[in-house]
């Protein structure tokens, strides 16, 4: 399974962006990262795509700021993230499980989320 994800950019504090990913086969969970300069690659936010996109998580830092949602039908996920601060700068990584159980192992293309004033 490929992904290709878009979207990124540049916004002020507290401005909104989202992001798009499209999945070329089908998955079980979609989900983004990210990673910010200096430091690891982060859990954001997961969608379970064979439950029609039902069950989602969020990473704590995220809560009530961003939402995950997801297309089964279409093969796509979105993160639309409101209220954006400078500590959430980073590379937005989508990424999916192709089986029903395990670890991500399908990765797309970064995509650049810049917030600065």
């Amino acid at each position: 399974v490929q992904l290709q994800a878009s979207g990124g950019g540049s916004v002020q504090p507290g401005g909104t962006l989202r992001l798009s990913c499209t999945a070329s086969g089908r998955t079980y969970v979609m989900g983004w990262f990210r990673q910010a300069p200096g430091k690891e690659r982060e859990f954001v936010a997961a969608i379970n795509m064979d439950w029609g996109g039902r069950i989602s998580r969020y990473a704590e830092s995220v809560k009530g700021r961003f939402t995950i949602s997801g297309d089964s039908a279409k093969k796509m996920v979105y993160l639309q993230m409101n209220s954006l601060k400078p500590e959430d700068t980073a590379v937005y990584y989508c990424a999916a499980r192709s089986g029903p159980s395990g670890s991500y192992d399908c990765w797309g293309q970064g995509t650049l989320v810049t917030v600065s004033s």
